[in-house]
């Protein structure tokens, strides 16, 4: 949530004063002029906002506690949150709740209890630029007679809540939470009583259950057995005798109520997320657990509704119900937990240096910003002083490889006064705990990080990025002692992973289950919280990913995977709609500038410039942005529109869209920077150089391969016609060998980039050792300073090839190697005669091994990456399947089945690439150990009349070569 009704660091300036104004009452009474000084490292915060500025308040300006009760008192109050207007009451007329978007259903705090909702049509504003499920009263939960003066939370899980109401002679809770069909109630104090927003149609009464449709929507009541609801007009009760519970359940058709009945006394009472990031395998799994008390009987299990994030990536089998919501189909999972298996696409920390610039040019715009007289604009709070550190830190590797030393230097000098600055724990400048409300804020704050607790993923991950380009130089700074204790201290602010600190709620910034970030601290809104710029959520996860690495921190390193890989999925669909499953059919856009808990929307806060609202989730533009090209198509459409309303050209922040358009079509862009360079103004936190060196890099390296991964997070491959190039960065102090998943190896010495086209050794004294956690050892010694030759030197040869018996090469001769092939060849999928062949293999095409012995690899998986080409035909598509018969006794033990691949008309190899997350079936055993096994792969037409190809036998230096990876040692 970022209020730019200005933009720049001047008018942020004018905004800070009118904000101050507006808080001026809450000014005077906060913040501390004797704050002390918490030391971490070097630096340290203050452990009081130093006197004269605001902390959390409400609309009025009046200052704010979390609406806890007794027992959570103290507690690290979750803020950013998609319930957390229920625990900050951001105005002073409303103690309850706004509306509430759990998904599927809806929800509102009244002083009565609990409203629910289930809104199925969209509503979109007049201009086509919004839409919105906005949450319509069905129900009202509660207990007869209940008249709360307020509502307060008693309890929080990873994506549950529980609220609370009492008025002296009465009790009730309920918890809710994402994907839960139920509510589940307690009440003390009086008969369990549900109310309805118009007269009920009762479809079934079996004493303590009850089948309700209200609205057109069907709801399952649940009292205690033995107990029976009673129907009075719009008032249903029940009463619980010596109980306290009930449950309320949203019915996807009155069909379901049986199966509704078998979970509903099992409720809920907590929830966690969990991930583990197969670093081998390029594989990120996520694991979502429920965990249920039986208020009666001894049931377990539950109930889940899974976004389409997640049911797209999900191995674990789900039912035939579904429900709609602001995101799309929701599809639901029988029993208590599932997990997700998502790709792992690597950010680089930099582009390598391949493209046909002009090096003097390139240089010269450098120098505009290195020796500017102000290189801060004036910049004072933390999002514009941020801005302006990420600017330098894409120019620091770019002088590097350019070999001027002085500006880098000069670059990374400025960066670190800068930071140190902020990091010092003293003075007007710096950051402040804020005790109430367990935050780390940064003063001076802007656009309401400090008065609404917004946005500090935001304002702290351009701080993060630029100690992560620093710590890639110099690493002894970046170490805990020094001054990364505190880049961790605003990494943990908004990402905290440890359940055990009490002094920052859990992954504050984070909604685990819906798989993005959320901006607004408060929530206070009718459409339920918001997130503006996904790409700015996105740069704080790739800087967590990056200074991780570049200090040997794998576990932070590794929370970084985690959020930049799940949000990444996310924006895919709800920002993009790449799939064009989420969005109304009558909204007019292929984009949104922001999303809504009920909705989404075609605007920024400060603007409706087009180029703005698109280029709002493409800001800023770092090697962290290669997600953007995981789907080039929609990239291009989203791109496409722009232009379209714009006489064909880009116009706000033309710098920023010619480079996500370099993303999807480098050419293109190349002759847009060709022709509007010279007539251009920078976005405020880009620059000529950076925008000059990632186009024309592009340019010359092509479109990511985002089916192609590495074991490694840093490193990324590109496709430029048929030439492949494999990227990769290597932080420690030992050279390594990366392994890509088409089978490439790549040898990348110590702190270096490499590629096919050469290597570039990181200058300065970073480097770490290849140590799982942080170490206080001292920084190796500093390797000398690149040369200022017109292009970096290649390494005498940066990849070899390797033989991995995990990875099988199709040949043409119908086998499966465990080497490259001597040429690449092409073999006939035969035409499925126009006849629906999906999951039963037709004709064929038939690949083996045999005699193979191996232990399975903990949580692996079975990966294909084929290369097929339909040639111009239309409405063709192949479809893969692989056998597994372990001991080689000629019985087939196990058959994967993988969702087909439908090729497009336009002549080339496509990668059909099958994971675990496309598994269409299975049969048979579980993955066992192979003992002299075999293992087959089969290619055939599902659909379409007309034969297609199968790339087989490449050789490494060709690329493209079909594989098998199986999961064995």
């Amino acid at each position: 949530m970022k209020l730019r009704s200005l933009r720049g660091p001047t008018a942020a300036l004018t905004t800070l004063a009118l904000a101050a104004a507006a808080t001026l009452t809450a000014a005077l009474t906060a913040g501390s002029a004797s704050a002390a000084t918490v030391r971490v490292g070097l630096g340290g915060y203050a452990d009081a906002r130093p006197a004269g500025t605001v902390g959390p308040s409400n609309s009025d300006g009046a200052p704010v506690t979390p609406k806890v009760t007794p027992r959570m008192a103290g507690q690290a109050a979750p803020t950013n949150d998609w319930w957390s207007s229920l625990i900050y009451q951001r105005y002073a007329g409303n103690p309850y709740s706004e509306n509430l978007y759990a998904h599927p259903m809806t929800f509102k705090a009244q002083a009565a209890g609990l409203e629910v909702g289930y809104p199925t049509t969209p509503t979109i504003t007049s201009d086509g630029r919004q839409y919105d499920y906005t949450h319509t009263r069905d129900l009202t939960l509660g207990v007869a007679g209940l008249n709360s003066p307020d509502t307060k939370v008693d309890g929080w899980s990873d994506w549950t809540v529980t609220p609370y109401w009492a008025d002296g002679a009465h009790t009730f809770s309920a918890t809710v939470g994402h994907g839960l069909p139920y509510v589940y109630a307690h009440a003390t104090g009086g008969a369990a009583q549900v109310t309805t927003a118009s007269a009920p149609t009762v479809f079934s009464n079996q004493g303590s259950v009850l089948g309700i449709t209200v609205g057109g929507h069907n709801y399952g009541l649940f009292a205690p057995t033995g107990s029976s609801w009673s129907v009075n007009g719009t008032t249903l009760t029940a009463n619980l005798g010596s109980k306290d519970y009930y449950s309320v359940a949203l019915l996807p058709s009155t069909a379901d109520l049986a199966q509704f009945r078998t979970y509903a006394y099992n409720f809920v009472t907590d929830t966690k997320v969990g991930w583990n990031y197969d670093e081998a395998a390029g594989k990120l799994t996520t694991t979502f657990t429920a965990t249920t008390s039986a208020q009666e009987g001894t049931g377990t299990g539950t109930l889940l509704a899974l976004y389409p994030q997640q049911w797209q990536a999900t191995p674990d089998a789900l039912t035939a119900l579904s429900y709609v919501s602001p995101r799309g189909t929701m599809k639901v999972r029988q029993g208590s937990s599932f997990s997700t298996v998502q790709t792992v696409t690597g950010v680089l920390p930099s582009l390598p240096d391949a493209g046909s610039y002009d090096r003097a040019a390139l240089d010269a715009y450098l120098h505009q910003v290195s020796d500017a007289s102000d290189p801060f604009n004036g910049a004072t709070d933390t999002y514009w002083v941020g801005k302006a550190l990420g600017q330098m830190a894409q120019l620091v590797p770019i002088a590097d490889q350019l070999g001027d030393t002085a500006a880098r230097d000069k670059l990374l000098g400025l960066m670190k006064g800068k930071l140190q600055a902020w990091f010092a724990g003293t003075g007007s400048t710096g950051f402040a705990y804020d005790s109430t409300w367990k935050t780390l804020i940064g003063y001076p704050a802007s656009y309401g990080t400090d008065a609404e607790l917004n946005d500090h993923h935001f304002h702290y991950g351009y701080f993060v990025q630029a100690a992560a380009t620093v710590a890639r130089y110099d690493t002894a700074w970046a170490a805990d002692s020094q001054w990364g204790g505190m880049v961790k201290l605003l990494a943990k602010d908004a990402a905290n992973t440890d359940r055990a600190d009490a002094r920052f709620p859990w992954l504050r910034n984070f909604d685990p289950y819906e798989g993005h970030g959320w901006a607004s601290g408060h929530a206070g809104f009718a459409a339920g919280n918001n997130e503006e710029s996904s790409s700015e959520s996105l740069n704080f996860s790739a800087g967590l990913l990056l200074f991780g690495a570049s200090t040997g921190d794998t576990s932070l390193r590794d929370l970084g995977v985690y959020l930049y890989t799940t949000e990444a999925n996310a924006v895919q669909q709800y920002w993009f709609d790449a799939d064009h499953q989420v969005f109304p059919a009558a909204f007019q856009h292929s984009t949104v500038g922001m999303v809504w808990g009920s909705g989404a929307a075609y605007s920024t806060w400060w603007t409706a410039a087009p180029g703005m609202i698109h280029g709002i989730n493409f800001l800023p533009v770092t090697s962290g942005s290669l997600y953007l090209a995981r789907r080039k198509d929609d990239l291009a459409a989203n791109l496409a529109e722009l232009k379209s309303g714009n006489g064909g050209a880009f116009t706000d922040w033309r710098d920023l869209l010619w480079e996500a358009e370099a993303l999807a079509n480098p050419a293109a862009a190349k002759a847009d920077w060709d022709a509007g360079n010279a007539g251009y103004t920078p976005e405020e936190g880009e620059s000529r150089a950076h925008t000059y060196h990632w186009i024309y890099n592009l340019a010359t390296l092509g479109t990511l391969d985002p089916a192609t991964t590495a074991d490694t997070p840093t490193a990324a491959v590109f496709a430029n016609g048929s030439t492949r190039t494999h990227v990769a960065h290597n932080y420690t102090t030992t050279a390594r060998t990366v392994h890509f998943s088409d089978g490439y190896a790549l040898t990348v010495p110590a702190r270096s980039t490499a590629s096919e086209r050469g290597t570039k050794p990181d200058g300065g004294t970073g480097g770490t050792t290849n140590s799982p956690s942080p170490s206080a050892s001292s920084s190796p010694s500093p390797s000398s300073s690149p040369s200022a030759s017109t292009s970096p030197s290649p390494s005498a040869s940066p990849s070899t090839p390797q033989t991995r018996t995990d990875t099988l090469y199709l040949q043409p001769g119908g086998t499966l190697t465990t080497a490259y092939g001597t040429g690449a060849t092409s073999s006939t999928i035969a035409s499925g005669g126009g006849t629906n062949h999906d999951g039963t293999p037709y004709q064929p095409l038939t690949y083996t091994a045999t005699h193979l012995t191996g232990t399975l690899r903990a949580g692996g998986s079975t990966g294909l990456d084929l290369y097929v080409d339909a040639g111009a035909t239309v409405a063709l598509a192949q479809q893969a399947r692989v056998s597994y018969d372990f001991d080689g006794n000629g019985t087939v033990d196990r058959t994967e089945t993988y969702r087909y691949f439908a090729t497009d008309p336009v002549p080339g190899w496509e990668r059909y690439g099958a994971t675990a997350a496309n598994l269409q079936s299975t049969t048979g055993a579980p993955l066992a150990n192979l003992s002299n096994g075999t293992v087959k792969v089969e290619v055939w037409p599902a659909l379409g009349n007309a034969p297609a190809q199968l790339r087989t036998g490449a050789t490494q230096s060709q690329g493209s070569a079909s594989v098998l990876r199986i999961p064995f040692d």
